[in-house]
């Protein structure tokens, strides 16, 4: 498990990276649910992350549009993060998503940019 703020770590960056992969994972589905704009996650992730996001809401809105469903707000929980760091200033982290119907894994990597965690990749397996 990655330390906490404010513990001994040495960590220059005060935010807590469990804390922000999870509430990363939440925008990121609710994003793809069509629930939420991209545009708001747009400060915490690179522009690659951003663009394949984007394919991706694109995508599910045309699904979507062609079976007649409207968006919902997802229901789902957040299980269990497992974060490592193998270099310094990178995390890389898998949260566990259970939704009503099936539970996904979320893979994201976050690395140093300006002095704060950047998403440089998000994967919803």
């Amino acid at each position: 498990m990655v330390p906490r703020a404010g513990t001994s770590s040495g960590s220059p960056f005060p935010d807590d990276p469990d804390l922000l992969v999870e509430n990363l994972v939440r925008c990121v589905v609710e994003i793809l649910a069509g629930a939420r704009e991209l545009d708001q996650v747009s400060r915490w992730v690179t522009e690659d992350v951003y663009r394949t996001l984007h394919k991706r809401v694109v995508l599910a809105a045309r699904a979507r549009s062609a079976h007649g469903m409207r968006a919902r707000r997802p229901v789902f929980t957040i299980g269990g993060i497992r974060s490592s760091s193998p270099a310094d200033g990178v995390i890389e982290s898998v949260v566990v998503v259970h939704g009503r119907a099936r539970s996904r894994a979320v893979a994201v990597r976050l690395e140093t940019y300006d002095s704060r965690w950047r998403a440089a990749a998000v994967h919803v397996l």
